[in-house]
């Protein structure tokens, strides 16, 4: 069995715009439980931990080590450990946009396969249905803290969060912001979506308030770094659709 290529962290550019790191995608491992969505169960929930576990150490023939994006001008370190994101925690006003449950499961790439990794902090970021980032001065958004949080991977190495479909501004495709945090090690990338699955979503309100996008995967600098392999494959689920990313970091 062939060992991962290690990650080289480099100096982020505080820039949404600027590609960072290199992209270091192994042959294409198979999909844990047989797709991700095989670990949603009634609701969007990760209901089989175990066998995320046991899937991850022994069916995988090598670990998925996804490229590093750009972390860019919008992370704030708000230290809010909470599962649900969509709301703002002073105001307790929710995000309106259609649910999302975004689930991960991070492993420990090793010479013998995948082993979930416990205690790995998951910040996840994005903006609301308007295309506004929580907690950014010029968003006018200043003070406001919704759509942001962590949450610590638990002993099966999974994460997982309630938030909505995120929005789109101007200059970027659809994505989501995420950082895993162990240690002294830090990997940071994006999340990409289908673009039938964000047009559908897009007729919808408050979506559909603000007209046609204006940028589309195949224009977006960043998603052209490696952004086919960040690609999340959201699934119906109740009112709305759930996904499970599956990543391994190098440690």
């Amino acid at each position: 069995m062939k060992t991962a290529t290690r990650i080289h962290l480099q100096a982020e550019e505080d820039n949404d715009d600027e590609q960072i790191g290199t992209v270091l995608s192994r042959r294409r491992a198979l999909t844990l439980l047989g797709s991700a969505g095989a670990l949603l169960g009634a609701g969007g929930l990760l209901t089989s931990r175990a066998g995320a576990a046991s899937t991850a150490s022994t069916a995988l023939p090598s670990c998925v080590v996804r490229p590093a994006q750009t972390e860019g001008p919008y992370f704030v370190d708000e230290k809010l450990n909470r599962r649900d994101v969509r709301s703002d925690p002073a105001s307790g006003k929710i995000e309106a946009g259609v649910p999302l449950t975004l689930g991960f499961l991070v492993t420990q790439v090793g010479a013998g396969g995948c082993k979930p990794l416990p205690g790995v902090q998951v910040d996840i970021w994005h903006t609301n249905a308007l295309g506004h980032y929580s907690d950014i001065g010029g968003e006018g958004t200043k003070g406001q803290k919704f759509l942001r949080g962590y949450q610590m991977t638990d002993a099966q190495g999974v994460a997982t969060f309630q938030t909505i479909y995120p929005g789109w501004y101007n200059g970027r495709t659809v994505h989501i912001h995420f950082k895993l945090r162990r240690g002294n090690s830090t990997f940071t990338s994006q999340l990409f979506f289908d673009e039938a699955l964000s047009d559908k979503v897009y007729t919808q309100a408050p979506y559909n308030t603000r007209g046609a996008r204006t940028t589309r995967n195949a224009q977006d600098n960043i998603y052209g770094n490696g952004g086919h392999q960040l690609m999340l494959d959201a699934k119906p689920s109740g009112q709305g659709y759930a996904a499970v990313f599956d990543v391994g970091m190098n440690l």
